[in-house]
C-alpha cells in the first residue's frame, strides 16, 4: 500500500522428519521427529499445506488507521479452512509499530510470527536470542528454496547472514524488483509546457523552471514523506544513499573499502542540487517537513488537485490518490498522471540494488513447540506458494475474482478493492470488509504476474521503463556485526545518523550554508566516525573471508 509495498525440496517422512537442527537460543536441540505434530508427510513446493491437526499460531498485526482488522474478515476463515491452522492476533498500531514490536520481542512477550520485517530490521534481536536462526531450517520450506533459484535471489539471501553466518529473517521475494517509490507526475503537464518527460535531474529542473514559469503560483516539486522517500531515490543518481535508504550508511568507495555516503562528494553534490531547487521556489517545502503518517499523498494529494504541484514523491497507490484528487478539480479524462523511473544523474541511469520485500521473524520460543515443523511449513505455504500469493491479493477464486484461461485476473462487479482503483462503485471492499489484500501479507512475496494483476496500466508501463532504462546498483557490500561490534555500533551510529538527517535537511532547506560542509565533516568526525568507518571494513573482511 501506498498509506504506507536453490530448489524445491519435497520433505520424505523417512528422512527429513528425522534431522535434528541446532538452534542458537541456549544451545538446544530441535527434534524436528518430536516436533511434527500436524505437519504433512509428503509437502512440496506449489503444493497445498493443510495441517494434520489443528493448531493455533499467535501473530503480530500492525494495524494500520484506514483499514481497520476485523474479526468478521474472511481472510482469516478462508485461511484456517485451507490449511487448519488458526491465528490468534496481538495488534499493534502502525504509528509506533517498530516501538511496540521491539518492546514485545525485548519483553518475551512476542508472539510466534512477527510479520512486516525488512532486511536489518532483526540485526538488533540476534544476540539475545529472541529470535530464531531460521536460515538452519529452510530445507524445510521448498516454496521459499524453489523461487529464490528460480528468480535469481541466492546470492542476496547469502546476504542477509549475520556474524555467526546465519540469517534470522526470510523476506519477502520479488521475481521483479523496481523502486516503490519514485516520481509520480502529471505528464500532460510535463510534456505540454516542458517538453516531455525528464530523464535525469538535471532535465527535471529545466521542466520545474518552465512549470513555475506557466503556474507562477506553483511549487511543483514535493516529497510528502518528510524528505525521506525523495532522497532514497534520489540519492542513487549520485551514488549515495540517503532518505529511507540509508541502511547503515556504508558505500563501496570503488578500491574495496567502505566509506560513509554522507560525507562523499556524491551525497554534497546531492544535497547542493536540492538546495539549489528550494532557493529557486521550485520545492514545496511543507512537504519535505510535514509528519507523514503512513497514509500516503495527504496535503501533497490535495495540493495536485489545485494544481500547486505537478511532481511529488508516491507510489502507485498514491498515483491513485492523485488521481482521484485530480478528479474533483480538474476532471476526469482532463489529466495524466504517471510514475515515472527515477532520474539519473552523475552516477548514470541507475536506481537501487534489486532488493526484498517485507517478511517474517519467528520468537526463538517456536524451537520447542511441538507444532514446529508444521508451523514452518504453514509460514512456507503462506509467504512463498503461487496460490497463497494470488488468494491472500485477490480472495476466494470464482468468488471473489475470475480468471481467464491467459491468467487475466478479474475482480467481480460486485466487489471493489479501493486501495488500487479497482471497481469503486461496489459496495463490499476486499481489504476494507473481507481482509484480501492486507498490507500485513499481501505486498510481500509476487511474481511479475501478481503484481501486474491489481495495479494499473500505467504501473506496468513503470515497470517496463525502469527495465529497459535503468540499471539496479550492485548490492551494497554486507558487514554483518557481531554481539559487542553490534554494541560499538549503536552507540557510533546512532548519533551520526541523527547529525546526517539534521544537517541535510538544514542544507537542503537553506537554514544552513553549504559553504559549512567542511564544519559539518567536521562535526562527524567529532562524533566518532573513523571509529565507526573502521568497525565496518573490519565486519566487511571478517564476512569475506568466512565467505
Amino acid at each position: 500500500m501506498s498509506r504506507r509495498k536453490v530448489f524445491g525440496i519435497s520433505i520424505a517422512a523417512s528422512s527429513a522428519l528425522a534431522l535434528a537442527s541446532c538452534s542458537d537460543d541456549g544451545g538446544s536441540e530441535v527434534d524436528i521427529d518430536k516436533q511434527s505434530k500436524g505437519a504433512m508427510d509428503d509437502f512440496a513446493a506449489d503444493t497445498q499445506f493443510t495441517a494434520t491437526e489443528p493448531f493455533t499460531l499467535s501473530l503480530l498485526w500492525t494495524e494500520w488507521p484506514e483499514v481497520p482488522v476485523k474479526d468478521s474478515w474472511t481472510f482469516f476463515d478462508e485461511i484456517e479452512k485451507r490449511t487448519n491452522v488458526k491465528f490468534e492476533l496481538t495488534t499493534i498500531p502502525f504509528s509506533d509499530a517498530t516501538e511496540k514490536r521491539s518492546l514485545l520481542i525485548s519483553a518475551g512477550d512476542a508472539p510466534t510470527v512477527i510479520p512486516l520485517i525488512y532486511t536489518g530490521d532483526e540485526t538488533s534481536f540476534v544476540s539475545s536470542g529472541a529470535i530464531l536462526p531460521i536460515s538452519d531450517y529452510v530445507e524445510h520450506m521448498p516454496n521459499f528454496q524453489k523461487y529464490v533459484e528460480e528468480w535469481d535471489l541466492t546470492d542476496m539471501v547469502d546476504n542477509l547472514k549475520q556474524a555467526d553466518g546465519k540469517y534470522y529473517m526470510l523476506p519477502g521475494l520479488q521475481e521483479v524488483s523496481v523502486p516503490v517509490f519514485t516520481l509520480v507526475i502529471r505528464k500532460d503537464v510535463f510534456e505540454s509546457v516542458a517538453g516531455g518527460i525528464p530523464q535525469t535531474w538535471d532535465e527535471m529542473r529545466d521542466a520545474l523552471v518552465k512549470i513555475k514559469e506557466e503556474y507562477p503560483d506553483s511549487k511543483p516539486l514535493a516529497d510528502g514523506f518528510e524528505a525521506q522517500s525523495l532522497l532514497n531515490y534520489a540519492s542513487h543518481a549520485w551514488g549515495a544513499r540517503a532518505g529511507w535508504g540509508f541502511g547503515n550508511g556504508m558505500v563501496d568507495d570503488g578500491s574495496g573499502n567502505l566509506e560513509y555516503t554522507a560525507v562523499t562528494e556524491g551525497y554534497r553534490q546531492m544535497v547542493e542540487f536540492f538546495r539549489g531547487l528550494v532557493a529557486d521556489g521550485l520545492v514545496d517545502t511543507d512537504s519535505l517537513t510535514a509528519a507523514n503518517d503512513g497514509s500516503g499523498g495527504g496535503s501533497v494529494a490535495e495540493k495536485f488537485a489545485a494544481e500547486t504541484v505537478f511532481a511529488a514523491s508516491g507510489s502507485a497507490g498514491t498515483a491513485i490518490e492523485f488521481a482521484q484528487a485530480l478528479n474533483e478539480t480538474v476532471g476526469e479524462g482532463n489529466y495524466e498522471v504517471l510514475q515515472i523511473a527515477p532520474p539519473g544523474g552523475p552516477a548514470g541511469q541507475v536506481v537501487e540494488p534489486r532488493n526484498f520485500w517485507n517478511g517474517f521473524m519467528l520468537n526463538s520460543e517456536v524451537a520447542d513447540s511441538e507444532n514446529f515443523l508444521a508451523t514452518l511449513q504453514f509460514l512456507d505455504w503462506l509467504y512463498y506458494n503461487p496460490e497463497a500469493r494470488e488468494l491472500i491479493r485477490w480472495g476466494v477464486l470464482d468468488e471473489t475474482y475470475t480468471k481467464d484461461a491467459d491468467g487475466t485476473i478479474t475482480l467481480k462487479p460486485e466487489y471493489s478493492l479501493n486501495a488500487y482503483n479497482i471497481n469503486p462503485d461496489a459496495e463490499t471492499d476486499i481489504q476494507e470488509d473481507l481482509g484480501w489484500s492486507n498490507a500485513v501479507f499481501a505486498d510481500s512475496t509476487e511474481s511479475r504476474e501478481l503484481k501486474e494483476s491489481y495495479n494499473t496500466d500505467t504501473f506496468v508501463a513503470y515497470i517496463d521503463s525502469v527495465l529497459s532504462t535503468r540499471t539496479p546498483r550492485d548490492p551494497y557490500p554486507p558487514a554483518p556485526l557481531d554481539e559487542l561490534e553490534l554494541e560499538r555500533s549503536s552507540l557510533l551510529a546512532t548519533p551520526l545518523k541523527d547529525t546526517v538527517d539534521t544537517n541535510t535537511l538544514r542544507f537542503v532547506m537553506g537554514e544552513r550554508d553549504i559553504a559549512e560542509w567542511d564544519d559539518y565533516v567536521a562535526e562527524l568526525e567529532a562524533q566518532g566516525l573513523a571509529d565507526y568507518v573502521d568497525l565496518m571494513n573490519g565486519a566487511r573482511d571478517r564476512f569475506e573471508e568466512n565467505s
